[in-house]
């Protein structure tokens, strides 16, 4: 088939060199013109410089895919779009909007006879070779004319990738995803750090995630990456112990809230990002206070 890319940062652009290698026509365009003229010397991506000359390259019905920060970039680019557009093309929402927002947008382009579908994508930079793990939200018609996309993008035809309902399902079923890696990465990160600090062991931590690769229980892609992680450099010295997080485990949380779910490994998993940015805690010191209040417990005292 083809489609637009519109977005040509790392996942786009690994997504676009994908479907061109399976044989589909992908017009790519993003705000650096030297990055789309990168991407289609390197991968036979058809250039535009512009969101309507992009449109304007399309045979119809057109398919618009869009891999663009989640929140008001997103909003820009299909609001954007939805002007261009007739009545049966085809916008897809590739990257991690918030579900609800999904659904608003869904209701907007149904009123122009525009469809949308959103993408819950998870792959990451290994999604090129390996393939991208996709959760579908929207009708039968609109999942219909993609298919032959996803069926490439996937890690089988058949596999990795699903319509797990209507428009917003995929994003939704994305963010629980998410919220599940943060629990995971937390239960082995917590893991790791407990057999680092039994210093009479000496524990080779790389020879130990690489036993666990094979055969365990607890054997997983993330603990492939965590091997790789520490492979060169157990310390993990040129690495500071700041945890960023992109929305998704936030909004696991509230809605686990908003359901009356109980999630405490999650909420705990985000809970321990914020710790992670915090050159000091303040909540720390006043515990300490306390202690010395009530029981005269020493303290250690700050710097200078």
């Amino acid at each position: 088939m083809q489609l637009a890319m519109i977005g040509l940062g790392k996942m786009g652009a690994n997504m676009a060199q994908r479907l061109i290698k399976g044989g589909h026509q992908v017009v790519g365009y993003d705000r650096s013109a030297k990055t789309t003229d990168a991407l289609a010397a390197e991968a036979g991506l058809t250039p535009a410089y512009s969101l309507a000359e992009a449109v304007g390259k399309l045979e119809q019905p057109r398919a618009a895919w869009v891999m663009v920060p989640a929140g008001e970039p997103t909003e820009s680019v299909i609001n954007e779009l939805a002007a261009m557009l007739s009545p049966g093309d085809l916008i897809i929402d590739g990257g991690n909007s918030n579900y609800k927002d999904t659904m608003r947008r869904a209701a907007v382009l149904a009123e122009k006879n525009i469809n949308f579908v959103d993408v819950g994508t998870s792959g990451g930079v290994w999604g090129l070779a390996e393939g991208y793990s996709m959760m579908v939200g929207g009708s039968d018609a609109a999942l219909s004319h993609l298919r032959p996309a996803l069926e490439t993008l996937a890690p089988g035809a058949d596999l990795g990738w699903g319509h797990v309902g209507p428009s917003g399902s995929g994003h939704f079923v994305k963010m629980v995803h998410n919220g599940i890696e943060y629990g995971l990465m937390q239960a082995y990160a917590e893991g790791f750090e407990i057999m680092r600090a039994k210093d009479s062991f000496s524990l080779d931590l790389h020879q130990i995630a690489e036993i666990w690769r094979f055969g365990s229980v607890v054997r997983s892609w993330l603990l492939d990456l965590t091997a790789n992680a520490l492979a060169d450099d157990q310390e993990l010295s040129d690495i500071k112990g700041y945890v960023s997080d992109s929305g998704e485990g936030r909004w696991t949380v509230f809605e686990a809230i908003d359901l009356d779910v109980p999630a405490p490994v999650i909420t705990h998993s985000l809970m321990a990002r914020f710790v992670s940015r915090q050159d000091e805690s303040y909540a720390a010191k006043l515990l300490a206070a306390m202690r010395n209040q009530f029981g005269g417990h020493a303290v250690k005292k700050a710097d200078g």
